[in-house]
């Protein structure tokens, strides 16, 4: 099972998904349950994280080259971190996944989605996620929250971004490839609070045990 947590900055996704690990560790105790982010989960795919919105140049980043440099780290993710977990019957918890570029950078960014789900296509495969758990904020309050300490250039972006990024979500949600798997969260709330909203939206997922992951053919224009 591939589930993937989404969202602006400063929902919470980081500590929500860890909270999420250590609540299925205890339900399966004799299972792997393995945490991983986008960008990153190795150690090239960190370098290229570093290189997309942790390093400073003279020229800005062209929103095409990011996107490939976004899926690039994907492809090797997925193969070396995600895809061997899956095989061996791991519960695969992820930090972001493809919908953050079809998010931000096809909305964001304005590349639009058949762009970034053309680049990204070979680079995710099957690696469709199961469950995505799309926590939600109003982005006055998410920006109130957000601090990068390894640095993130997406902090500096108007707060015009984030409520692009965040319509994006929204229109992801009705996608006809992602809209089964999807469960919006409002992440407004206590951390005890948003993660007792997650497993009840959880829990009949859990009971339905998806065992596999869903091909990807049946992506449709948004």
């Amino acid at each position: 099972m591939y589930i993937v947590f989404e969202g602006v900055v400063g929902v919470g996704k980081t500590t929500q998904s860890k909270l999420l690990v250590a609540y299925l560790k205890a339900r399966y105790p004799d299972r792997e349950i393995l945490w991983t982010r986008e960008p990153g989960g190795s150690e090239v795919a960190d370098a290229i994280r570093k290189i997309v919105q942790g390093m400073t140049f003279t020229e800005d980043m062209d929103p095409t080259c990011e996107a490939y440099l976004y899926a690039a780290s994907r492809a090797h993710t997925l193969r070396t971190v995600v895809g061997p977990a899956l095989e061996r019957g791991a519960i695969v918890i992820a930090d972001r996944s493809v919908l953050t570029s079809l998010s931000w950078q096809g909305y964001g960014r304005g590349l639009g989605f058949e762009k970034v789900w053309a680049i990204n296509k070979a680079a995710v495969e099957d690696y469709i996620p199961d469950i995505i758990l799309h926590l939600d904020l109003e982005v006055s309050e998410s920006l109130m929250r957000t601090s990068d300490a390894a640095g993130d250039k997406f902090e500096s972006f108007p707060a015009s971004f984030f409520e692009t990024c965040r319509q994006g979500y929204f229109i992801l949600a009705n996608n006809e490839l992602f809209k089964d798997r999807w469960r919006t969260i409002e992440a407004s709330g206590s951390v005890d609070g948003v993660f007792a909203e997650i497993q009840k939206a959880i829990e009949p997922l859990l009971e339905r045990g998806y065992d596999s992951i869903h091909p990807t053919s049946s992506v449709v224009s948004s």
